[in-house]
């Protein structure tokens, strides 16, 4: 019995991780968005905000990563 890998597999794989990686980072920038109009203008936005920026920065650089691996 043999195996047939397909070459594309892991070139596949590696663009639907770098898609959910992007999804997770659009959702970060959605929370945080939404944090942020939760306050008036000029009060300080609630430091969960930057928090989600960042982690929103941190996927996309991620993602970014799978791009060039491909």
């Amino acid at each position: 019995m043999t195996t047939h890998i397909d070459p594309q597999a892991p070139v596949q794989t590696g663009h639907q991780v770098r898609q959910i990686l992007l999804e997770l980072a659009r959702r970060e920038d959605e929370i945080a968005f939404a944090q942020a109009a939760s306050v008036p203008y000029w009060a300080p936005h609630p430091p969960s905000v930057l928090g989600h920026r960042v982690a929103a920065q941190a996927l996309r650089t991620e993602a970014d990563s799978f791009l060039h691996a491909s």
